[in-house]
């Protein structure tokens, strides 16, 4: 009985054995496949390398040509809060919205914030635009707004300290005369300065008349002076200043276009604010810039206008000119605001830019 039980266990050993050692049978069923992730190809990876961070997913249905980044901490060496939006022109449109004050006569119309402004139009880019006044009862376009070949404000054309010594400065403009896709070489967008001859002749200029106050008044701008003038008959444009960039230098004309007053550090060019600015870029972008600043966020004080233009020129831009800041400035991305604002709530403002979807 033992003898059989021991052969029987044998047998079932060497069977193990055998098993053992022969090949596992092959695998039946296909290997798993990773699915596959569609590469993200960064439009703009110069700008990435700058150190700006691609925040447009953060945004719902931002068109195609369209992308937001925020800044780095840090701009120029300074604790910084800042936000671009880069369109694509071949694929998006930039346009104008104001209040209609052609001849800088004062209009009834009211002023509206940004976020107004989105409710009208629902552009997903929406950022202030030029210089406004109001006064009497009125409210006054003091930079130039043009839409679709229309003119809704012109730059002052005047400035003065006391009211008795005056000044004609030029004003810096940035502008369109038509489509890209008509002309791209001829027809994009450019900076210059202009002065409007009180609905005689609106003058643009290749240089800024050399004004300043520590100096007496230049001659009143004409067809010839500061330099042979073009008229001035934009598709789209706005005003503002002072011009930033052009031909791919820093001109940063603030003294010419007077663009200070009477030394309170509140109205020096050197002083750091929240400031606003539009630009070209040489690959054929449009660039809006905004910048938080007076301590809205702990640490940011905002930026001087040469500190502004270092910014844009670092992202490429050609051509820049700065617009309304301070408690102005205000970037929307689908009516969600990016900076926190200085006036603590969003001002109303005379003019917007816009970017659309062709």
């Amino acid at each position: 009985m033992n003898r059989y039980l021991l052969l029987a266990l044998l047998c079932v050993a060497v069977s193990c054995s055998k098993a053992a050692s022969t090949d596992m049978p092959a695998w039946r069923w296909p290997d798993p496949v990773e699915p596959e992730v569609p590469e993200v190809v960064e439009a703009h990876p110069a700008i990435v390398e700058l150190g700006w961070t691609n925040v447009t997913a953060s945004y719902a249905a931002v068109p195609e040509g369209i992308a937001i980044y925020k800044g780095p901490a840090e701009l120029g060496g300074q604790k910084a809060l800042a936000y671009i939006a880069v369109a694509d022109l071949t694929k998006v449109s930039w346009d104008v919205k104001a209040i209609d004050d052609p001849t800088i006569s004062g209009t009834a119309e009211a002023l509206k914030t940004p976020s107004e402004f989105y409710k009208e139009t629902a552009a997903p880019v929406i950022i202030n635009g030029g210089y406004f006044f109001s006064e009497g009862g009125k409210n006054y376009n003091a930079s130039i707004a043009v839409s679709a070949g229309r003119t809704y404000g012109v730059n002052i054309n005047y400035a003065s300290l006391d009211w008795e010594t005056m000044y004609y400065p030029t004003r810096g403009v940035f502008y369109q005369n038509e489509s890209m896709a008509a002309s791209p070489l001829e027809n994009e967008p450019r900076v210059g300065w202009t002065f409007w001859s009180s609905g005689a002749k609106h003058y643009l200029y290749s240089e800024p008349a050399k004004n300043a106050w520590e100096s007496d008044p230049l001659q009143v701008p004409d067809a010839n002076f500061p330099t042979k003038a073009i008229d001035f008959v934009p598709q789209t444009a706005i005003g503002g200043g002072p011009v930033l960039i052009r031909g791919g230098e820093i001109v940063n004309t603030w003294k010419e276009e007077m663009l200070y007053g009477d030394g309170a550090d509140d109205k020096m060019p050197e002083a750091r604010h929240p400031r606003t600015a539009i630009g070209f870029t040489a690959d054929r972008c449009l660039i809006l810039f905004v910048c938080e600043g007076r301590g809205m966020t702990e640490g940011v004080a905002g930026m001087s206008f040469a500190e502004e233009a270092e910014v844009m020129k670092a992202l490429g831009c050609t051509e820049a000119l700065n617009l309304d800041g301070g408690g102005s400035s205000c970037l929307l991305v689908q009516g969600q605001e990016t900076i926190k604002v200085s006036d603590g709530s969003q001002r109303p403002v005379a003019s917007v830019v816009i970017l659309k979807a062709k």
